[in-house]
């Protein structure tokens, strides 16, 4: 048995999600919807009834996203401009700390809201979907998970208020998923730890105002040779990089991240020595969930435009969604769209009870990624050749869903997680 404690209706264009919503109301009940309807979770499975908490963020997410960010995405993707100004916006919102409690000045709330924003901004525009992703599960996600009280107290308000931006920095050119194999390296001189190396394809690398670091404090290849320290812009040392022209994700700005005898405390230590890489496993799997709800958040964009084109445009005299070719295409994006969905809020609810969830976040992503790039290939096919200029928004979907199947660990090592999980 569930009961609704908390329902809150606010008409106004700008709903501060910290306020609007108050996460003690509804403390125990796990939410989550379905494509078409929000669903809540119960102890004996799926109700699909209306959460209503759920739907009040969507509402206001979307609101902002069609006001703020849709009719700037062309501009942004074609200058490559990372909008700064944007996610200070969010900020004030809650929405760059959705995850964060309230007592270090964030939102609260729990993973299945957090799909929610996610999916309503990744609608409009993949890039924006990215960094906010980005910010919330992983710089900010390592510092709430691993940080002690102290540095909670210290970086935390920044980030959930968007005061700060943050980066997150694991993968360097030469090694990719071999993580382990990384060579930026943080030596302990005194009360300061000295970080040499670069990292590289790193989400606001240059523009970010704090990162958490992956770096080598052991010996090279062991799971146990990696720390995590919190380094902050400004520090002598410290620079941006290359700035990669990409295919998609135009708009969310990736860079290389430089470190030349860059001196930090270490106090910044996260956690103990050698922890590193434990934590960043622990934290990818969160991250999973985020760019599965960004994958989810394309998909949807794509099949919503498709459907509109299909009923507008006419050819021998009818719609061309009366074509079997048509709708069945149609047919196939819904229903994996729809088990999109469902995979992701599985692993968001075993996230919000603090249950294993490594193959289910795994599947997620995976699966999650390659319908995002599926539903955005069908709907260039669906526009014809309209879907190959940038005059409609499909072909931007279709480059940017391509970085799901790829960021934060490709489709084959969600696979080899996913096969490793299910062989133990």
């Amino acid at each position: 048995m569930v009961i609704i404690l908390f329902v809150y209706h606010c008409r106004k264009p700008n709903i501060n999600l910290k306020k609007s919503l108050n996460p003690a109301h509804i403390k125990g009940v796990d939410l989550s919807f379905s494509f078409f309807k929000p669903t809540l979770y119960m102890q004996n499975g799926f109700s699909f009834e209306v959460a209503e908490n759920q739907e009040i963020i969507r509402k206001m997410v979307s609101d902002f996203a069609e006001r703020n960010i849709r009719q700037k995405v062309m501009e942004w993707d074609e200058s490559q401009h990372f909008p700064v100004e944007i996610f200070k916006q969010l900020g004030e919102l809650g929405l760059m700390g959705v995850l964060v409690p309230e007592e270090y000045g964030g939102s609260g709330f729990g993973y299945q809201e957090y799909v929610d924003v996610i999916v309503e901004v990744s609608k409009v525009c993949g890039s924006i979907g990215l960094s906010l992703a980005a910010h919330n599960s992983l710089c900010t996600g390592h510092i709430l998970a691993f940080g002690n009280e102290e540095q909670k107290r210290k970086w935390l308000p920044r980030l959930a208020t968007a005061q700060w931006i943050g980066a997150w920095g694991l993968t360097e050119a030469n090694t990719g998923s071999d993580a382990l194999r990384m060579t930026t390296t943080a030596v302990l001189d005194g009360d300061e730890y000295v970080i040499n190396g670069a990292k590289n394809w790193i989400t606001h690398g240059k523009s970010g105002d704090v990162a958490v670091v992956m770096v080598r404090t052991g010996e090279a290849g062991s799971a146990k040779g990696i720390s995590a320290i919190v380094v902050e812009r400004g520090t002598p040392g410290f620079s941006a990089g290359k700035k990669e022209n990409k295919l998609g994700m135009r708009a969310s700005e990736t860079t290389e991240m430089i470190f030349d005898n860059c001196r930090v405390p270490k106090e910044n230590l996260l956690g103990v020595e050698g922890d590193g890489f434990k934590q960043a496993m622990k934290v990818l799997d969160g991250g999973r969930i985020s760019i599965a709800a960004l994958s989810l958040g394309i998909a949807k964009g794509a099949y919503l435009a498709a459907v509109g084109y299909a009923k507008e445009r006419h050819q021998f005299g009818v719609p061309i969604s009366s074509f079997q070719g048509i709708s069945f295409k149609l047919a196939d994006m819904a229903t994996e769209i729809e088990a999109a969905d469902l995979l992701i809020r599985q692993a968001a609810d075993l996230k919000n009870r603090h249950l294993p969830m490594t193959k289910e976040s795994a599947m997620a992503k995976y699966f999650a990624s390659e319908v995002a790039v599926r539903c955005a290939t069908e709907a260039v096919q669906i526009f014809g050749g309209y879907g190959y200029t940038k005059d409609f928004p499909v072909e931007k979907f279709y480059r940017d869903s391509k970085l799901c199947t790829i960021g934060e660990g490709t489709s084959e090592i969600q696979k080899l997680v996913i096969s490793r999980e299910i062989l133990k």
